[in-house]
């Protein structure tokens, strides 16, 4: 009886593709809880430490500050020294500054720590995507990328609960909540422990023959790897090529998309028991649950949108109804609030299902041999972003803001329509090549930007 070969793209989805989304959705879960924590901290140790707007911003900011060199370094070295030593690496780190964070006593100590933590994170960002997105069917792809989303919002949603019961329990209550952080660290590290390098890496590097190995014992002794090595022979990029004419613009596009998705999130949602008061919702608890909970359901149905609709369509409509709700919550009087929170939570919902697609275009949109530094960049600019709108909210006016943060999303609007190319339901060389014909009305479009 002849067994069917099957090309690992066409793959039948195994509990190793499980497995290895479980453990990526690690570092999803606890950006997540380090985001929705801090931001009930603040109002505790602010107080405490005496706290000035500015070191209010910087603690905020601070896990995004590390995110950014966390991604753009680390990015780079997983394309040199491979994804799987990275990625259990930084889950060591997190665990042991998340613990160490219960100890601090000043403002300086708890910034590099933070920093450290968004380190970490932003590695895991560049290495775990793509990890998973270089083992996944192209058939599950789209799917399994954007479920990272859904984690993170959990880890949000989980931390805010977390916050606000434990903010009960005394003045001193911030440094629990903070190191509670360590708890799925240590569990996601240890999960961790074992898992296998990418087999596109190692064809890259001319490792063929571990890159089989590897293939037959997780994927299946059926499944062959012989066209993913004939189209890794075909062009060689290096991380240079990232800022050139053949990769540049998906650079570019990856870039500016990002920071327009994360810059308003997160820059809403750390502060946000903060603007819901000054909106003008007295017992903004219940406000905060019900969004949170929009959130959580808006991550889920991403997962659906990114499966039945092209990424272009889905990041177009989804810019341009972001920024029409945005602007509604921030011109709306009191006297409005039903109005107001219906747009509010409409905002929410898209945010979250959107935001789906910062896990899923960057690690379609660069060639095997660049893909963790292409994430990593992408991911690092969009954290430069991020970190801006978390420091600069505390210091304008709310109105000031929200309409800034409107601005931003109508940016997205323009951008997704003019440049966002077409990566889904292709392999993962196909999606990523540069020259490939469905990308090619984009590169049209931004080259001539560009001129």
């Amino acid at each position: 009886m002849t067994v069917q070969r099957i090309q690992i793209d066409d793959a039948p989805l195994n509990k190793f593709h499980l497995r290895i989304t479980a453990l990526t959705f690690g570092s999803n879960f606890c950006d997540g809880y380090a985001l929705g924590i801090i931001g009930i901290a603040l109002s505790l140790l602010g107080a405490q430490m005496h706290l000035s707007p500015v070191w209010q911003g910087l603690l905020g900011s601070s896990a995004l500050i590390g995110l950014f060199f966390g991604s753009l370094l680390l990015g780079w070295l997983s394309d040199r020294i491979g994804r799987q030593k990275i990625y259990v690496t930084n889950f060591v780190i997190i665990t042991i500054a998340s613990v160490l964070q219960f100890f601090v006593n000043d403002p300086v100590t708890l910034f590099i720590l933070r920093i450290l933590i968004g380190l970490a994170l932003g590695g895991d960002y560049a290495v775990g995507s793509t990890l998973l997105a270089e083992f996944a069917p192209k058939k599950y792809r789209g799917s399994l990328l954007s479920a990272l989303n859904v984690l993170w919002t959990l880890g949000y949603t989980i931390a805010t609960l977390v916050g606000y019961f434990l903010e009960k329990t005394g003045p001193d209550s911030w440094r629990l909540m903070l190191a509670t952080g360590a708890i799925p660290a240590v569990i996601v590290l240890l999960l961790r422990i074992g898992t296998p390098e990418s087999p596109r890496w190692l064809i890259s590097m001319g490792r063929e023959q571990e890159a089989r190995q590897i293939v037959k014992k997780y994927i299946g002794p059926n499944i062959e790897i012989d066209d993913m090595i004939a189209e890794s022979k075909q062009v060689t990029f290096g991380f240079k090529d990232l800022f050139t004419k053949q990769i540049r613009l998906r650079t570019i596009f990856g870039s500016l998309f990002y920071v327009c998705i994360v810059l308003p999130y997160f820059a809403i949602y750390t502060y946000l028991p903060t603007i819901l008061k000054q909106l003008g919702y007295v017992e903004n608890f219940l406000v905060d649950t019900l969004l949170n909970i929009f959130l959580l359901v808006g991550s889920i149905a991403g997962v659906w949108f990114t499966e039945k609709m092209t990424r272009r369509g889905f990041i177009i409509y989804s810019f341009a109804v972001l920024t029409i709700t945005l602007f509604l919550v921030t011109v709306l009087p009191m006297s409005m609030l039903t109005f107001q929170f219906i747009a509010f939570a409409i905002f929410t919902f898209v945010m979250s299902a959107v935001s789906n697609l910062t896990l899923v275009y960057p690690a379609e949109l660069f060639p095997t041999e660049v893909r963790s530094s292409g994430t990593g960049v992408v991911t690092a600019i969009s954290r430069v972003g991020s970190a801006v709108g978390t420091f600069f909210l505390p210091l304008m006016s709310l109105t000031s803001s929200m309409i800034g943060m409107t601005l931003v999303l109508l940016l997205g609007t323009i951008i997704s329509i003019a440049w966002a190319p077409e990566t889904g339901r292709l392999t993962l060389n196909e999606a990523s090549n540069p020259l490939h014909r469905k990308d090619s009305a984009f590169s049209e479009v931004a080259s001539n930007i560009l001129k």
